[in-house]
């Protein structure tokens, strides 16, 4: 079981992330979190499904590859959660944030999206001068799952996401989700419903 992990002590821990009260810590190796990836100022980015399937495929190609452990996951208009698991989530999920936004930007590139190159642009932070453009705020705000209430109350709210925001009616009916994988249908992405 994954919560075995989960009864060490936490004020032995040694930081790996220190840009926020959010971190994951390098001895939590293989313990579940909850982690949300925004796009930089909120720009709804992910309503083009091509878009998506950046995103999808990238996560995928984790997990084929023993990168990642998907729990969860929701992919909204300007944010994704996931709950997940990695010898090494800190730098898995920035490999993730890395190759998705030059992925995406090179795509819009090519179709000449000037309007939402201005955008990556004009909405990038000043200290990130290796790059012209921003597709993903910094961090991903991991919080570690506690225990088999905190894992069930994460992915009911990852699941409700579109509910909530008035999308669809019922979790199921929302594609980018693993919603149908818990219900036992076929989802988009493989996710460990066994925890």
């Amino acid at each position: 079981m994954i919560f075995a992990a989960l009864q060490r002590p936490i004020f032995t821990r040694r930081e790996t992330v220190a840009r926020s009260r959010y971190k994951i810590f390098e001895d939590d190796e293989y313990a579940p979190y909850f982690l949300t990836a925004t796009t930089v100022n909120w720009l709804p980015l992910f309503n083009a499904p091509w878009v998506v399937d950046i995103l999808l495929a990238s996560l995928r190609f984790l997990q084929m590859n023993g990168r990642i452990t998907l729990y969860a996951f929701v992919i909204m208009e300007n944010h994704l959660h996931l709950i997940a698991a990695a010898r090494d989530l800190s730098k898995e999920i920035a490999s993730f944030k890395s190759y998705t936004a030059r992925q995406i930007i090179d795509q819009y590139r090519d179709q000449g999206a000037t309007s939402i190159l201005q955008q990556l642009a004009w909405h990038k932070r000043q200290h990130k001068q290796d790059r012209e453009h921003q597709f993903w705020q910094e961090g991903s705000h991991p919080q570690r799952i506690q225990g088999v209430p905190m894992m069930q109350q994460k992915i009911a709210y990852i699941h409700n996401n579109p509910v909530k925001r008035g999308w669809v009616d019922d979790p199921l009916h929302w594609r980018y989700s693993s919603a149908r994988n818990y219900a036992d249908l076929p989802g988009l992405l493989g996710v460990e419903t066994e925890w």
